[in-house]
């Protein structure tokens, strides 16, 4: 049976098993140390209220006071405890991370695969996908983010659309490359529906590059959200997060040097 003619459930396609993680730890070490670390700060970050502190409570008698057994970080120029809003900071940091980049991603997927396919599609939105590009991210972030004032929702909304177009690129490129491999032509000569052959043979060979970039996103987007937070358009002051505390606390680095260091 030539492979033109082989049904579409006949077509090999590539599985990661269980098995395969510790070949690809010895593989890939600084892949592994890295995702453990962002395990590791996800958790810690998760679990913050079972013991941290208040990271809101103000004691205005014990004001950048230096590290101690009750405040492991000391307290910023209101008397917090820097350590608690540390950890409560690395909560809204990677909520607005993970949220723009599963949003970025989901976006960028679905325009990637379609401009792959489709090409009176691709003229027109890569031709918008390439203006956004050419536009700082922080600076779009900043005008839409006034357009409709700060919040946690439009921040992540702010800072996954720029960061939409470099998937939707990375993704149309990978389309445009397997859209032409034997498999995918023999699934379509053979009568198969175009949404079940983007679904088992498309969609699988994005995967990598979309985890890949997504990781990248997702620390962009991090550093996006400290950024605006500095700037005082991302989260708002009442909620503690890195770029909030540098913010409060870039006057009084000489006097609290780890108001700024721990979550910088």
């Amino acid at each position: 049976m030539s492979l033109l003619s082989a049904p579409v459930d006949a077509v090999p396609m590539g599985r990661l098993q269980l098995s395969d993680l510790p070949r690809l730890a010895r593989r890939h070490p600084l892949v592994i140390t890295g995702g453990g670390l962002l395990a590791l700060l996800i958790i810690l970050a998760l679990a913050a209220p079972l013991y941290a502190g208040d990271p809101v409570n103000m004691d205005p008698f014990n004001r950048l006071q230096p590290a101690s057994a009750e405040m492991w970080f000391g307290s910023d120029n209101l008397g917090r405890d820097v350590f608690a809003r540390t950890i409560f900071g690395a909560r809204i940091s990677l909520m607005v991370g993970l949220l723009s980049a599963a949003s970025a991603a989901m976006a960028g997927l679905l325009i990637g695969i379609i401009a792959g396919f489709s090409r009176s599609f691709d003229n027109i939105v890569m031709r918008v996908m390439d203006g956004l590009m050419s536009i700082p991210t922080i600076l779009l972030a900043i005008a839409l983010i006034s357009l409709t004032g700060p919040g946690i929702g439009i921040l992540v909304v702010a800072i996954a659309i720029p960061e939409t177009p470099a998937v939707a690129r990375l993704v149309r490129s990978v389309v445009l490359g397997v859209r032409e491999r034997p498999y995918v032509e023999a699934a379509l000569c053979g009568g198969a529906r175009l949404p079940k052959v983007l679904w088992r043979h498309i969609l699988p060979s994005t995967v990598p590059a979309l985890m890949v970039q997504g990781a990248t996103v997702c620390a962009s987007a991090i550093l996006t959200e400290a950024g605006l937070s500095f700037l005082g358009v991302g989260v708002p002051p009442e909620i503690p997060s890195w770029g909030n505390m540098i913010a409060n606390s870039r006057l009084y680095l000489a006097l609290a040097p780890m108001t700024i260091f721990a979550p910088g």
